[in-house]
């Protein structure tokens, strides 16, 4: 079965929502488990260059992008973004004892501030990429076949009496003639 990009195959349209939940649940988990792995590995350096640090950033921001591509939706690449900021920000904040896992050095500010904006970057391009806006997907389930296309006007109802109706007669000139 072929498709074409940007089309959601027809078995996702019709997956239990028991596996759609379960799957943002596993990108969620996914997202906490970079974060946590990240906080305690980001200070990994190549000389004085953070290397592991801009690779978590790096992980994460295509997680969200993978993500969203993986559920052909924005939600997809919201989830592991909203995890991975759940647990890098809790585990970054300090305790009345005054220990932190995540310190005030540069690695951690790579880690933290670089990880922020690629998430949010994977978030943006999942949401650019595949909103139901974009894809042509409404929030009813999809457009049916045969319903309107871009560039035509639906059948005009001549019993309708609301104002702003379409009434029979002439076709109007477009902006495209």
């Amino acid at each position: 079965m072929e498709s074409t990009p940007g089309q959601r195959s027809p078995s996702a349209e019709h997956d239990p929502p028991l596996v759609v939940v379960g799957g943002y649940c596993m990108l969620l988990l996914f997202g906490a488990l970079l974060g946590l792995i990240g906080c305690f590995q980001y200070s990994r350096a190549l000389g004085s260059f953070p290397v592991a640090a801009v690779g978590f950033a790096v992980a994460i921001g295509v997680t969200c992008v993978l993500g969203a591509w993986g559920m052909q939706r924005p939600l997809g690449g919201l989830m592991p973004a909203v995890g991975w900021f759940i647990t890098s920000f809790v585990l970054a904040m300090g305790t009345p004892g005054g220990s932190v896992v995540i310190t005030n050095t540069a690695a951690g500010k790579w880690y933290l501030f670089a990880g922020s904006a690629c998430a949010a970057a994977g978030v943006v391009i999942g949401f650019v990429r595949w909103s139901p806006a974009r894809t042509g997907a409404s929030r009813r389930g999809g457009l049916r076949p045969g319903g309107p296309r871009h560039g035509t006007r639906a059948a005009p109802n001549p019993g309708s009496s609301q104002p702003g109706a379409s009434q029979p007669g002439p076709p109007e000139p477009s902006a495209h003639d």
